[in-house]
């Protein structure tokens, strides 16, 4: 592979990173765990895509010859980051995460830790929610008084939809669409479930939160937020890192 940075990538900002390097001529790697995350990449010149999931161990070979890794991962992927830093440390290459703003605003949330503990407070509410966390923590809201009242809104990935029919929910809970969505969508999902509840993570502008809580808003739905994990210290913007790599 070419490229003495690499960028774990994936995401919005993942992609504008690799956008920016790419116009500047600059050559990098980019590591995307998923086929769609590859699509974000793929026709950029200069940037060699790596799509698939790493190990540790499959990372530190990966990386070699990097000087630079811009850990670009989705700020709820906590164990990729620990591994990517980790991959960093064996093979001496810098680490730098890419850290995505907050919103300035989020009003009023019911805000929780985990998916899990979402799930929980659903449990002790009535009324029918939308999803919109992902499929990987969907096991969260399998309990039988949440099957018949949660609609979920994952990627229109098939091994994902199947996992989630495996897990019991009925397909018609199933919403597999991808993004982004706007306002007005979100608001009419909601209001086509006649959604009391719409359960997000505090992902940022870039994840659509802006346009989730808004539509809440608009549809008469209140919003449960599942913080964001905190970021390691000298976390840099996406401006800071452009100074870094120099584009």
């Amino acid at each position: 592979m070419s490229g003495e940075v690499a960028v774990f990538a994936g995401t919005t900002e993942g992609r504008e990173l690799c956008e920016r390097l790419s116009a500047c001529g600059r050559d990098a790697r980019a590591f995307t765990a998923t086929d769609y995350g590859e699509a974000l990449v793929c026709d950029l010149p200069g940037i060699e895509v790596h799509a698939g999931r790493l190990d540790e161990e499959g990372m530190a070979v990966a990386l070699r010859g990097c000087k630079t890794v811009v850990d670009a991962t989705h700020p709820f992927a906590v164990e990729a980051s620990r591994t990517i830093a980790a991959a960093c440390a064996r093979t001496g290459s810098r680490y730098v995460r890419l850290a995505r703003g907050r919103l300035d605003e989020e009003g009023e949330a019911v805000r929780v830790a985990s998916v899990a503990d979402a799930a929980a407070y659903l449990r002790a509410c009535e009324g029918c929610a939308l999803v919109t966390t992902g499929s990987k923590e969907a096991h969260a809201f399998a309990s039988p008084e949440l099957l018949e009242r949660v609609y979920l809104r994952v990627l229109p990935d098939a091994s994902a939809i199947a996992r989630l029919r495996g897990l019991g929910f009925p397909a018609a809970r199933i919403i597999a669409m991808q993004g982004p969505f706007s306002r007005e969508l979100n608001a009419a999902m909601l209001r086509q479930i006649d959604a009391r509840w719409l359960v997000t993570k505090a992902s940022g502008a870039a994840g659509g939160e802006g346009e989730k809580l808004a539509a809440a808003r608009d549809a008469g739905a209140r919003v449960v937020l599942v913080e964001r994990p905190v970021e390691r210290a000298g976390a840099c913007s996406f401006d800071e890192v452009c100074s870094l790599l120099g584009v």
